[in-house]
């Protein structure tokens, strides 16, 4: 699809944001890095904040110094070469901008680990980008045993959460986390150099400084962000400096000026995972605001002191966490007062959830749509708007979108479609994956795998995931309808729909629904599905009710609806079997 397509959306952007990105900036993330750390010096970047609220800080001129030295350790110790992989296997810490800035200005590529992986699946990871160090958090190093021998990392660099605080609290948080490694397996003689993030500092500081990084240019690589993608198994999607700096201009046209330098972000969100990465990470960073860190949101507990000894102006999540707040009698007593806004993303968010938002704190809950393979952020719902229910808002600057049918042509306006997106944000392709970058990359569009439908004025809504649609004796359901509908149950505080297989409709509705605590209602079935049918056509009435303690989620709160399916899979062909 080749054709000039039109852009009802402009209208929306109004005098505050311009239609296309500015045609200057950084060369590199690395040039942006050190052009923040030496405009905002002194300011406060980042606070990593613990449970108990014993927490420790980092300045601008900090982060640059320390990045720097880490730079010069992976390249003068580790012998790292331009376009070598990094793994960076951290929580939200101290370290991780540092060693996330250190590998850009070494001129590395940096690979986002997910800390609680598997140790199969780390190895998966790690081989599959053919990183030669791994910097990893110390919680997590009975794993090098097993994974290290089976990779390429010829260096590995442990950091911990307390790294850069002030003595007496890190030795009371490394104390703690030493009690509870107790019962972790005894950790076997590593293969590879082993070296704490000080000591490795400390090389760096001795060793000439790196200043070769003035010579990246946007088309370097500069991440390879895992993701399951838009088909298949996990894979890498190739990030270059350019597309993350084009986002970076994205997100703030939206912010526009409502983001600046006194800022206080909180980041609960993992820094490993895109949208906290461009959005809190890099976007703050840039601004010369202060990120307030929290190294695990879970239970949701551990953002309270983060929440109240701060002057938190903006929060990013998903639904989860967004509920999960509300549903805590402190936060729901005392929201933020300095908060301006919070920004959703990452799964759909529900209305119901957006609505009590509006009413707790008094300031809009505003949700965005991106992809992995995005860098992330598509669209937006510009701030100076009203509300937009169920909207994920219009394309953001210097981006191109359209809903397309099978054959990849445009659908009826109105009709829902795949929705296709071209902009300078979009990846150069999946690392080591010719055909599934063929599949999802096709003459300059990125197919996302979401089916989606546009209002005359361009504004989006999504409809669901392609491949989760339920089919029901050949009708479309889309479990995001059904979720929404569950949602506005006041005895529901989660729910995850799925498809099963049935003899008579081929496939039916099946809800998982969690209780809601806070209300005396007790949830059943009967109630559920009664719920369901005073707002639903029949056919999307969930036939079959679960009830559970819990929901399967990813790292960011995500429900998995994958989890989900994988369980009925096996209830289904045990069934099967036994007849």
């Amino acid at each position: 699809m080749t054709q000039t397509l039109p852009r009802p959306w402009l209208a929306a952007y109004g005098d505050d944001i311009a239609p296309e990105l500015p045609a200057t900036g950084p060369a590199s993330l690395a040039h942006l890095v050190a052009a923040a750390t030496q405009t905002h010096g002194k300011r406060r970047a980042f606070t990593c904040v613990v449970p108990n609220g014993m927490n420790g800080t980092l300045s601008f001129a900090q982060v640059g110094a320390l990045s720097d030295a880490f730079a010069s350790y992976l390249r003068h110790h580790c012998k790292l070469a331009q376009g070598a992989r990094v793994a960076v296997q951290l929580p939200n810490g101290l370290a991780y901008p540092v060693a996330a800035f250190g590998v850009f200005k070494a001129g590395g590529v940096l690979v986002n680990t997910n800390p609680l992986y598997t140790t199969s699946e780390m190895i998966h990871q790690i081989r599959n980008s053919g990183a030669e160090v791994l910097v990893i958090s110390d919680m997590f190093a009975h794993k090098l045993a097993e994974a290290i021998p089976r990779t390429g990392i010829r260096h590995v660099v442990l950091a911990g959460v307390p790294e850069f605080f002030p003595r007496l609290p890190e030795m009371i948080v490394r104390g703690v986390q030493r009690y509870w490694a107790r019962s972790l397996p005894k950790v076997p003689p590593l293969q590879v150099p082993v070296m704490r993030m000080r000591a490795a500092l400390k090389i760096g500081q001795a060793a000439d400084p790196v200043t070769d990084w003035d010579r990246l240019t946007r088309e370097d690589l500069a991440l390879l962000q895992y993701t399951g993608g838009t088909t298949g198994v996990a894979k890498g999607a190739m990030l270059t400096h350019g597309n993350i700096l084009a986002n970076l201009e994205q997100v703030k046209a939206m912010g526009g000026r409502h983001m600046n330098a006194d800022d206080c972000v909180l980041t609960a969100l993992p820094l490993y995972h895109i949208f906290a990465f461009t959005a809190n990470l890099m976007t703050f960073f840039e601004l010369g605001a202060r990120n307030i860190l929290v190294p695990s949101p879970r239970p949701v507990q551990n953002i309270q002191r983060a929440l109240e000894n701060y002057p938190v102006t903006w929060i990013t999540g998903v639904n989860t966490l967004f509920n999960g707040l509300m549903n805590e009698e402190w936060f729901a007593a005392y929201p933020p007062a300095t908060l301006k806004a919070a920004i959703a993303g990452g799964t759909a968010l529900h209305q119901a959830v957006a609505a009590r938002w509006q009413q707790v704190t008094g300031t809009r809950l505003s949700e965005g749509y991106g992809l992995t393979e995005t860098a992330p952020l598509v669209t937006f719902n510009p701030l100076d708007q009203a509300v937009r229910a169920g909207s994920i808002g219009v394309p953001v600057p210097g981006t191109d979108v359209a809903l397309v049918d099978e054959q990849a042509e445009p659908v009826p306006p109105g009709e829902p479609g795949e929705l296709i997106v071209r902009g300078p944000q979009v990846m150069r392709g999946y690392w080591n994956a010719r055909e599934d970058t063929a599949t999802s990359l096709q003459d300059g569009w990125l197919f996302t795998g979401d089916v989606a439908v546009m209002e005359d004025d361009g504004f989006l809504r999504i409809v669901d995931r392609k491949k989760d649609m339920v089919l029901v004796s050949g009708f479309n359901v889309y479990p995001n309808e059904v979720e929404e509908c569950l949602a506005g149950f006041p005895a529901v505080l989660e729910a995850a729909v799925i498809g099963v297989p049935d003899k008579t409709t081929g496939e039916a509705v099946r809800a998982y629904v969690v209780q809601n605590p806070d209300v005396s209602e007790r949830l059943t079935p009967e109630a559920v599905i009664a719920h369901c049918r005073k707002f639903l056509a029949a056919y999307k009435v969930p036939k079959s009710i679960i009830i559970r303690d819990d929901l399967p989620k990813s790292p960011i709160g995500k429900i998995l609806r994958k989890n989900l399916k994988a369980e009925t899979r096996a209830e289904f062909e045990g069934k099967v079997q036994g007849c």
